[in-house]
């Protein structure tokens, strides 16, 4: 017998810990309170969260001022990088980048500094967005670039990761057996490892904006 099989041997032999652990009765929600809002609430929670983590926010009033808002938020970009329009919840993004002389650019291109993504949902509780990566919503999108745009539809806003999970599991998981990728964004990447002092865009975006369509009005 190997080494190897005698060490694996004796770990399989082993005690097993916490054999006496009982099972969770009861999950609780890491953020309270949240679960029992309506859509109105949770949408108020969820752009209160995005103003404390630092992200600004758009509710534009239809498609056409979307599509003008977002042309206008590239300012004198002449590429982007961007997801395709079928995973977008604004009709004709292209054809608007297209108008503007903006070109959308290959997804590994360094030089973009905008990224335009789509979102498969958001979470009130803490303003995240998820976001699913696979054919023409490649990653790169909302990683690479110094500014991420995220296009929220409002009815994808749920209140928690606890709610979101819990319908990913009833559904099969599928942001995560047919996605390639799978991320939670809160706010811009930042990070204060080192001496203490927070810095911006160290790991992806240093902005993070969001255009949230079809949000409610009061």
């Amino acid at each position: 017998m190997s080494s190897r099989d005698q060490i694996l041997g004796r770990l399989r032999a082993a005690q097993k810990p916490f054999t006496d652990v009982p099972p969770v009765a009861e999950r609780r929600h890491m953020v309270p309170g949240v679960e029992d809002m309506g859509p109105a609430e949770l949408q108020a929670r969820f752009m209160q969260e995005l103003d404390l983590l630092g992200c600004t926010i758009y509710c534009p009033r239809d498609n056409q001022d979307a599509l003008n808002h977002i042309v206008e938020h590239l300012g004198d970009a002449t590429s982007v990088l961007s997801w395709d329009d079928d995973h977008l919840p604004v009709d004709g993004l292209s054809d608007a980048l297209q108008k503007a002389n903006i070109k959308i650019a290959e997804f590994d291109d360094g030089e973009a500094h905008v990224g335009i993504s789509g979102a498969d949902a958001a979470l009130a509780a803490t303003g995240s967005v998820i976001v699913s990566s696979g054919p023409g919503k490649f990653r790169t999108a909302s990683l690479l670039p110094d500014i991420h745009i995220a296009v929220v539809d409002a009815s994808k806003i749920v209140a928690d990761f606890e709610t979101w999970a819990a319908s990913q599991k009833a559904a099969g998981l599928p942001a995560f057996r047919k996605s390639s990728n799978t991320v939670i964004i809160t706010g811009p990447s930042k990070t204060a490892d080192i001496a203490q002092i927070l810095i911006k865009g160290a790991h992806g975006p240093r902005k993070v904006h969001i255009v949230l369509v079809n949000a409610a009005t009061s």
